[in-house]
């Protein structure tokens, strides 16, 4: 029983360490051969005044200790191997490691030293991959027509006795190769190799037609390089003015006005009264257009030259004069016509 409080007192301390979290840094950084690289660890505003160190190894105990803050003049520090500056305003110290080797590669802890037998000390782990080969600070430039512009391609260690090339890609015959003393000039492109690690390639009066892709190479390493070359800002600006120029030109010519819903309400009762209107008027020319041609084809509303009827009215007064003698009074004498249509004839 004994035992086991005094190992649940001395694990303790650790938790803080594990679980607060009081440093922290990037976890994984890769870099080339033979290059510096700076580490921050950043830390909390208690440990401002505590020491902060720099070690390789991930267990404390078997940490070999290569910077600290209260020791300056510690053997790396004076090779200008590896060095260590705090800042407490900033609440962060950085960690400079010069002139890596792939040996160099492995896992790194920066802490903060907290001391005392119950307190253990606030680290945090970061693992460091030295690796050989080519990079490129910026793998996208631009500038403008009749301008420069320059790549910084680096290079690992192993490759600084190395032939350096620039190529366009796509294009062997294009390729430009540095000569033995690491550089390389013509009226258009300038190469220096400093043969520590940095190959710079400058263009010169550039033109449109320079647009596009290429590579250095170190050795049997490539990477690319896009370049972009854009239009002189006087030619833009000169094109921009001109745009509003013709924008301004036009722009007294009002636009037509949008059909809202107020305005067809307005229009629509316009609209609906002349159509009433004309209906109307066609219909009554249709009225009398049928009546005239109703009376042109009717044979009853036609005048020949002696209608049946008047040919009756002959045939009796002929009659009557035959019998005038015999009949007295004929003034109340009534005549009957048998009329086989007496529609039409009442129409007519």
């Amino acid at each position: 029983m004994p035992q086991l409080l005094i190992l649940t007192l001395s694990l303790l301390p650790w938790i803080p360490a594990s679980l607060c979290g009081g440093v922290n840094t990037v976890e994984e950084h890769a870099v080339l051969e033979g290059k510096p690289l700076a580490i921050p660890c950043h830390y909390e505003p208690q440990y401002t005044s505590y020491v902060k160190y720099w070690c390789r190894g991930r267990m404390r105990e078997f940490c070999s200790s290569l910077a600290r803050s209260d020791d300056p003049s510690s053997p790396n520090s004076a090779e200008k191997k590896v060095s260590i500056y705090d800042d407490p305003v900033q609440l962060v110290f950085t960690v400079t490691m010069k002139d890596l080797k792939v040996e160099d590669s492995g896992w790194y802890m920066c802490g903060v030293e907290i001391g005392g037998v119950w307190s253990a000390d606030v680290v945090a782990y970061t693992n460091i991959k030295v690796v050989h080969g080519l990079s490129v600070v910026n793998s996208r430039l631009s500038a403008e027509e009749g301008g420069s512009v320059t790549v910084e391609c680096l290079y690992s260690e192993r490759y600084r006795e190395s032939s350096k090339k620039w190529c366009r890609s796509g294009d062997w015959s294009s390729c430009l190769t540095t000569g033995s003393d690491g550089s390389y000039e013509d009226t258009s492109v300038a190469i220096n190799d400093d043969r520590t690690g940095s190959l710079t390639i400058t263009f010169k009066k550039l033109q449109m037609r320079d647009t596009g892709w290429y590579w250095c190479s170190a050795g049997q390493q490539q990477i690319s390089v896009h370049v972009l070359v854009t239009p002189p800002a006087s030619t833009t600006a000169v094109s921009v003015m001109s745009s509003s120029t013709s924008s301004q030109s036009i722009a007294y010519v009002p636009p037509p006005k949008p059909i809202t819903k107020e305005s067809w309400n307005s229009h629509s009762h316009i609209l609906e009264s002349l159509l009433v209107c004309a209906s109307f008027m066609l219909l009554v020319g249709l009225a009398i257009f049928a009546r005239k041609m109703w009376k042109l084809h009717n044979p009853y509303c036609q005048i020949p030259e002696r209608l049946p009827g008047q040919r009756q009215m002959e045939g009796v007064k002929t009659r009557l004069s035959e019998y005038s003698g015999d009949v007295g009074d004929l003034q109340n004498a009534a005549v009957v016509f048998l009329n086989k249509n007496p529609q039409s004839a009442h129409m007519c």
